[in-house]
């Protein structure tokens, strides 16, 4: 399978966001989650994961976003939930296997279920958007650690699990196990992996 790279992965950002605003809020967000991801495969337990694909679907999987942006330039949060299946259309588009569109599918919250589709009535085709992989559930778990939000802001695993929580005491579950699984990132300084104006030093990061 050919994984795209930092350069080509960027001119699709570039392609598909509709303002330079968007593109520094959605880019920089990606490169930062990749900063966090490529850290913690530091961690000699993780050097079998392929840090090439982990590295792509960190900087591809929040893409679909820019097709949430109004013609004012305003972001539709009442559907932002439909962000990931949006990149994976985009993905599929551009002619990029699945192993590839999933990590936008497949990365909201801790994963999004059948259950909660229903008991929530979020606005998504009934299935199950689970991390299955490890190279998904790194990028599923590095995205937590960092939100979009004005400002933006790092997360540290408390404040993510308190968030998180408010959607049940699973979610919590499967949030310590990913944990337990990668590791806690240190977010005390700069996280390497970014490259455009917004570093981990300027932003304190959900995504």
């Amino acid at each position: 399978m050919r994984i795209p790279g930092p350069a080509e992965i960027r001119a699709l950002h570039e392609k598909y966001a509709p303002t330079t605003e968007a593109f520094a809020l959605v880019h920089t967000h990606c490169e930062i989650v990749w900063g966090i991801a490529e850290q913690l495969l530091a961690a000699p337990h993780l050097a079998h994961l392929d840090a090439e694909l982990v590295r792509a679907g960190c900087l591809l999987h929040d893409i679909g976003v820019y097709r949430l942006y109004g013609d004012d330039g305003r972001l539709d949060h009442r559907n932002y939930i439909r962000h990931g299946l949006l990149g994976q259309e985009i993905l599929e588009a551009e002619g990029f296997p699945e192993a590839l569109s999933r990590f936008c599918s497949h990365h909201t919250g801790v994963g999004l279920t059948r259950h909660d589709i229903v008991s929530q009535g979020l606005p998504l085709p009934l299935g199950d958007y689970v991390a299955v992989t490890a190279e998904e559930r790194l990028v599923m778990y590095a995205d937590k650690f960092h939100t979009k939000s004005r400002p933006s802001a790092y997360l540290s695993p408390d404040e993510f699990a308190a968030r998180v929580r408010g959607f049940g005491e699973d979610k919590v579950t499967a949030f310590q196990a990913l944990r337990a699984e990668f590791g806690d990132p240190d977010l005390s300084g700069p996280v390497s992996g970014t490259e455009a104006g917004g570093g981990a030093a300027s932003a304190v990061v959900q995504g």
